[in-house]
């Protein structure tokens, strides 16, 4: 890398992060680090242990922002002494140092403004995504499967524990519907962005013929929200209904009577859990999953949230996909929002979304400003 390339690169860095000293406002963050670090050492403070797990886990997310901005500034600092001596001495061993410090400190700035994408009220939460096939039968339902192998493998990938909350089998292959829950920081500001409609166009293994076909089938994804949301549900108001529970291809799913469908009357939402050993443990995840839903409409009905959870929400058919994966004639991912595109399907389907998320959330960030 040339001196003057590595000098510009550093006039940049140092614009930006003066930008975000003021957009994620660095003081007010320090300043909240020592309101919340104060209320950890009260003698009560542990009383109430999940509320002090939760003010736990803000306190370290918060330290984790502002010591690496810090850390960036410091590196940055040091990289411009570098530079500096460099430019004077036209040392070769210090200018080989400087231009790997360099790239690696452009990582790690990369790296930090990824993490900023997630400001948003619901993002820390954890996520429950539902996947169900469009028309088109076993076409559709071996789709729906592939793309819950995808989501649990970029669940791995991003260390998100992954439960199956429910399954319904298809007729043939793939399935009906899944119900999947993400537990981890940020795990809904991640997989927001894969609610819609999600295209496959690929030559089929169930058609003799070996005809192309084309498949849909939709994702819903929704934060969880925690027990102590302000929603009240009058069980006069529930239908629950219990039933033997199915997993796929018979994987570690208690095959009991223990699976439970909870209908809210007033709204006809339905939520089903299937994933715990006990009626009342898939009970209480059910309700959780009820109150979450019930707390998203509540949301969705006030405009000025509308724009931080509503997603895509169109027909699943031709035309309102909000992504394309193409296998036959061609290998291509496009995401039709962002305009990210990947001739490599293989790897986005085995889970590597981080690119593709990452270009919708800038996109949105962006489309946010230019409003």
């Amino acid at each position: 890398m040339e001196l003057y390339e590595v000098k510009n690169g550093l006039e940049r860095a140092r614009l930006l992060l003066n930008e975000l000293f003021v957009s994620i406002d660095i003081e007010g963050l320090k300043r909240e680090i020592e309101g919340l670090t104060v209320q950890t050492l009260d003698e009560h403070f542990w009383n109430n242990q999940e509320q002090a797990k939760k003010i736990y886990n803000q306190l370290n997310e918060m330290k984790k922002t502002t010591d690496t901005y810090d850390d960036l500034v410091s590196s940055l600092n040091d990289l411009d002494e570098t530079y500096d001596y460099v430019k004077e001495t036209e040392d070769t061993d210090f200018k080989e140092a400087l231009d790997q410090d360099y790239e690696l400190f452009e990582k790690h700035l990369n790296d930090f403004e990824k993490t900023l994408l997630f400001s948003g009220e619901y993002d820390h939460h954890n996520a429950i995504v539902e996947i169900h096939p469009g028309a088109g039968g076993t076409e559709s339902q071996d789709w729906a499967a592939m793309l819950m192998r995808m989501y649990q493998r970029y669940g791995d990938k991003k260390d998100f524990k992954v439960e199956v909350l429910d399954y319904l089998d298809g007729e043939e292959a793939g399935l009906k519907s899944v119900t999947l829950r993400f537990i981890g920081y940020n795990a809904y500001g991640h997989l927001k962005a894969e609610k819609g409609v999600h295209r496959l166009v690929r030559i089929s293994p169930f058609d003799s013929s070996k005809r192309r076909h084309t498949s849909f089938a939709s994702v819903d994804v929704m934060p969880e929200f925690d027990n102590d949301i302000e929603i009240e549900i009058d069980q006069n108001d529930l239908r629950i209904d219990t039933y033997r529970a199915s997993g796929a291809g018979g994987q570690h799913i208690n095959k009991t009577d223990s699976a439970i469908r909870i209908t809210h009357i007033p709204t006809h939402i339905v939520v089903t859990c299937q994933s715990q050993r006990s009626q009342i443990q898939n009970r209480e995840q059910a309700l959780i999953m009820l109150k979450s839903k019930l707390y998203q409409v509540m949301l969705e009905e006030q405009a000025s949230k509308l724009s931080d959870i509503k997603g895509e929400q169109k027909a699943i058919e031709w035309g309102s996909q909000i992504r394309s994966y193409v296998l036959h004639p061609y290998s291509m991912v496009k995401d039709n929002r962002s305009g990210y595109e990947s001739n490599n399907p293989k790897a986005i389907l085995d889970g590597d979304l981080d690119d593709c998320i990452y270009a919708y959330l800038k996109a949105m960030v962006k489309e946010d400003e230019d409003a």
